[in-house]
């Protein structure tokens, strides 16, 4: 299996509209694996205190910011996210010349919920996962099973003002600050000659590998990348791709820009397969900081027959009961060693109720349409009444406060429905 997985896109003025920062993400991964979405609030930590990742456990910091999540059920990580600071994350599994370690690390997904929880920006965002790599490295197993599927990784991360790539191999990284305009990242190293920020020995580590010869212009994606891949070839084809619908929108992206080009199955983009779209993010950061965030999750496979729901940075949040995953504690197989010796059951509330209906659309044509019909129509809904706040900010934040479990009650109750 060759998995080529995941697009992460961020534009920013003048490319959006209404001086906004728009970033979204589909996370590719196996199509039984459940994607959940969580909430961490705020948290302080005593000295000397530690934090269990995937595999390892690292120190904690004294204090970490509230976090939204959007993660495979398995692990602690996240594919993307985002933080109380409007700080967005996305990850891509990226291959180079470089072998990725398949002993256990820091995941890639672990180095996204690290860094939302612990910086207040886009650019501290970069020197967290950096500091994190250098110490503690990066690698283990990426899926739910004993199969040896590691990988580096690149980042995308976005504030209100800037956005950061971030690309990874081995503990040599190298930084691209993009300050307007639009960007995305797929599964291909994609920064070049304009490195903004460094690992200090990684232009000494490729020349001592023969990867560049010390005298033409540096250029970490040629130094860094496989030659000749299937895999890169196919990541190559969606980059390029989600590009030219970035280009067809430019000036005026918007959120549901970022949701028609998530949902695009002619590029690739909303993969399917195998390897499939298991959950979608896309998030609206107005440039001014008096007004809020909002952040849109499906928590559900294919964007295209899925609702993005919106969660907004609030007092008071509470669980996210219906798109969080049974936990088995101690007793996971992932904790157990040896690992991946069984699967549980991970599927959430609002998994289980799209399984079903996601069936219907398949192989029941005037069902499926007019389920779809209602899913946009509530979607739609839900995102003229973020317009107003993301125009004139939170009037009423104890009714906001649940608003995205509120979103996921009205679709589970869709759902319910007799078409």
């Amino acid at each position: 299996m060759q998995p080529s997985s995941c697009d992460t896109f961020v534009a920013l003025p003048p490319s959006t509209e209404g001086h906004r920062i728009v970033f979204g993400k589909n996370s590719d991964r196996p199509q039984d694996e459940v994607q959940e979405v969580v909430y961490s609030p705020a948290s302080d930590y005593e000295e000397g205190s530690k934090v269990e990742c995937t595999y390892i456990e690292i120190e904690q910091v004294p204090h970490t910011f509230a976090v939204v999540l959007s993660r495979p059920a398995w692990l602690w990580g996240a594919e993307m996210g985002a933080n109380e600071h409007q700080v967005c994350i996305g990850n891509e599994a990226v291959w180079g010349r470089e072998s990725a370690d398949a002993e256990e690390a820091l995941l890639g997904m672990d180095l996204v919920r690290l860094a939302l929880e612990r910086a207040d920006t886009a650019e501290k965002s970069v020197h967290v996962i950096a500091e994190l790599l250098e110490k503690h490295g990066q690698g283990g197993c990426c899926l739910e099973e004993d199969c040896g599927f590691t990988y580096h990784n690149s980042f995308l991360i976005s504030d209100r003002k800037e956005a950061w790539v971030l690309e990874t191999s081995g503990k040599h990284w190298a930084a691209e600050r993009v300050e307007g305009g639009y960007r995305n990242i797929s599964n291909e190293y994609s920064i070049t000659t304009k490195i903004d920020k460094e690992h200090p020995d990684l232009r000494k580590y490729a020349q001592s590998n023969g990867w560049w010869d010390g005298e033409a212009p540096f250029n970490f994606a040629a130094a860094y990348s496989y030659m000749n891949t299937s895999r890169i070839e196919a990541s190559g084809s969606r980059y390029c791709e989600g590009k030219k619908l970035l280009q067809k929108s430019n000036g005026h992206i918007s959120a549901q820009t970022m949701m028609d080009i998530l949902r695009d199955k002619d590029s690739g983009i909303n993969m399917e397969g195998m390897f499939m779209t298991t959950g979608s993010m896309v998030s609206v950061v107005p440039v001014d900081q008096a007004l809020p965030g909002v952040h849109y999750f499906t928590a559900t496979p294919d964007p295209e027959r899925s609702v993005f729901k919106p969660f907004i940075f609030l007092q008071n949040i509470g669980e996210l009961k219906e798109t969080t995953s049974p936990s088995y504690g101690s007793d996971d197989p992932v904790k157990r060693k040896p690992r991946f010796r069984s699967k549980p059951d991970r599927k959430h509330g609002l998994f289980g109720k799209h399984e079903v209906v996601a069936a219907i659309i398949d192989t029941h044509k005037e069902r499926g349409e007019r389920i779809v019909h209602n899913m946009r129509k509530l979607e739609c809904d839900r995102m003229k009444q973020m317009e107003e706040i993301l125009c004139r900010g939170v009037k009423q934040p104890d009714i906001l406060s649940d608003v995205f479990s509120s979103s996921v009650k009205d679709e589970m109750e869709l759902y319910s429905k007799k078409f």
